[in-house]
């Protein structure tokens, strides 16, 4: 959670604080004076040295997420390996990454039973998992919950992930005003979803809706391309059959927009423009480029994953984060999602993922 987070927002407890007084929280608060010390004067910085930044109690985390088929969710390892290696106070224990429901459920199993300080999980699926992380939970060892949601609160000390349905309502907020500049009625608007069974997918198409609604405008049709560079080759291939004249599209993920952006290449389409999802290196370049119909992304950073393995470490040492009143990590939060546009492509442009 260095550079890459600087200018994310995060919800907690209902409030937007920037990303920067996260990393401040993450790495540098001082453990809360008692009460009988305060007083009406303003309390005092925290000092230079010292803090969370120091090493402190020696700590196992483990970690456990699907395999990396794409991008998006090979960044999300690297980076979680990246942050447990600033801390010569953590031991960063993974896993086998494998797409494999039940292998994911052994290997969570195995860190149970090597008693980790606290686990990290990125689920397949959030409801398969469900059990093994409660049985975590019950042990006594905190579960940092990645990404794909738990259905149980009881399965989870705190869950930090994207804002899958803000992602829906920024895409839907860039097409329905495009549109209506463009003095465009009744338009056909495509959606090419990630995973259609998982609830994180079923957030974005309802925020995508919902902020089309305010245009009057509705989506004509969508498939879900299983977040895969093939899938989405394919899906969008039989849209781009199906309909023979779109006027926008939105795909909710940037790897699997390679596919969908050879698809539109193959058949020649050029009437319409799309927005990816995510923030891949890849389609910010193409966005700067503006060379195609892809014009915008929204983001869903996989630097997340750097946040996880922070909270995962000062979840288990008992500490909780500076630039709050309260003295625990909070039960959740929440990384804003933003529109990416020739315009501030260059700002953004840093803090892509390769696909």
């Amino acid at each position: 959670m260095t550079e890459n987070v600087a200018r994310r927002g995060f919800l907690l407890g209902g409030a937007v604080i920037g990303a920067g007084a996260l990393v401040t929280a993450c790495t540098s608060n001082e453990p809360a004076a008692p009460a009988a010390a305060a007083s009406s004067a303003p309390a005092p910085a925290p000092a230079a040295t010292g803090g969370n930044e120091a090493p402190g109690e020696k700590v196992v985390i483990g970690f456990s997420a699907p395999a990396a088929d794409h991008g998006w969710i090979a960044a999300i390892a690297k980076n979680a390996e990246a942050a447990a290696k600033e801390f010569s106070d953590v031991e960063f224990k993974p896993v086998e990454p494998t797409n494999d429901i039940n292998a994911q459920i052994s290997a969570v199993e195995s860190l149970i039973a090597a008693k980790v300080a606290a686990l990290v999980i990125l689920p397949n699926d959030g409801q398969q998992l469900n059990q093994v992380a409660r049985q975590a939970s019950d042990a006594g060892i905190p579960v940092i919950n990645l990404d794909r949601v738990f259905p149980d609160k009881l399965s989870y000390r705190t869950w930090i992930g994207g804002d899958n349905y803000g992602m829906g309502v920024a895409a839907g907020h860039y097409i329905g005003e495009t549109l209506k500049t463009k003095g465009v009625s009744n338009p056909v608007i495509l959606e090419i979803q990630g995973i259609a069974t998982l609830p994180l997918t079923q957030d974005r198409s309802k925020g995508f809706e919902d902020a089309l609604k305010t245009y009057g405008f509705s989506v004509t049709a969508k498939q879900d391309a299983q977040f895969t560079v093939e899938s989405g080759n394919k899906v969008a291939a039989n849209l781009l059959q199906a309909h023979k004249k779109i006027d926008a599209i939105w795909n909710h993920d940037d790897d699997q927009g390679i596919g969908v952006l050879a698809a539109i290449k193959e058949a020649g389409r050029e009437e319409f423009f799309m927005v990816g999802g995510a923030g891949s290196a890849n389609a910010m370049r193409d966005i700067k480029a503006d060379s195609g119909v892809l014009k915008a992304t929204v983001t869903y950073s996989p630097t997340m994953a750097s946040s996880a393995i922070k909270l995962a470490r000062l979840i288990a040492q008992g500490k909780g984060m500076s630039d709050l009143v309260e003295n625990q990590v909070p039960q959740s939060i929440t990384l804003a999602s933003e529109t990416i546009t020739k315009e501030n492509v260059d700002t953004y442009l840093p803090l892509g993922f390769e696909s």
